[in-house]
């Protein structure tokens, strides 16, 4: 028998950690949670998640993505599958190269104060963050898909089934 695939949840919101725990646990998940960035970096490294989501407001506007940074980056992380939950309106991409088309966007909105822009193509899966971090600087921060809030269970055993091998 396959052992259940271990899936980490990061929210500061215990109502929304709760629903999304039931529903994957229904599925047989073996659920983590985590209220925080640093909360959620000792649990992944003593509990080795298959995969991990993150809220993308917490103590700071941009704990979540700073985490989902972590996650990306370091070496111990780079076979965990990062699924972003937010509220925020992503955009569906025609370009496959998501980072692209969120580049292209700002430039011809003339930037338009926009701080953040989820991009994702739903034909190739390729997904990011386009945001500027507290230098204004404008950072690419490449994610393997979004959850919406509120939270649909089918769609969210969809997305997991996506990127989950």
């Amino acid at each position: 028998m396959e052992k259940p695939k271990k899936i980490l949840i990061v929210d500061d919101d215990i109502d929304v950690i709760n629903v999304v725990q039931t529903i994957l646990e229904n599925e047989g998940y073996l659920v983590i949670t985590a209220g925080g960035k640093n909360e959620a970096l000792e649990k992944a490294k003593l509990e080795k998640p298959d995969l991990a989501i993150c809220d993308v407001m917490m103590s700071t506007q941009f704990e979540g993505f700073e985490l989902a940074k972590e996650f990306t980056t370091r070496d111990e992380f780079k076979n965990m599958p990062v699924l972003i939950q937010t509220s925020i309106n992503v955009f569906s991409s025609p370009d496959e190269d998501a980072m692209r088309f969120a580049r292209n966007y700002r430039s011809e909105m003339n930037d338009h104060d926009l701080d953040v822009l989820l991009v994702e193509n739903l034909e190739t899966g390729k997904a990011g963050i386009d945001y500027k971090n507290e230098k204004g600087e404008i950072v690419w921060l490449p994610v393997d898909g979004f959850i919406r809030k509120p939270v649909n269970a089918q769609k969210l055993i969809e997305t997991i089934n996506k990127v989950l091998p």
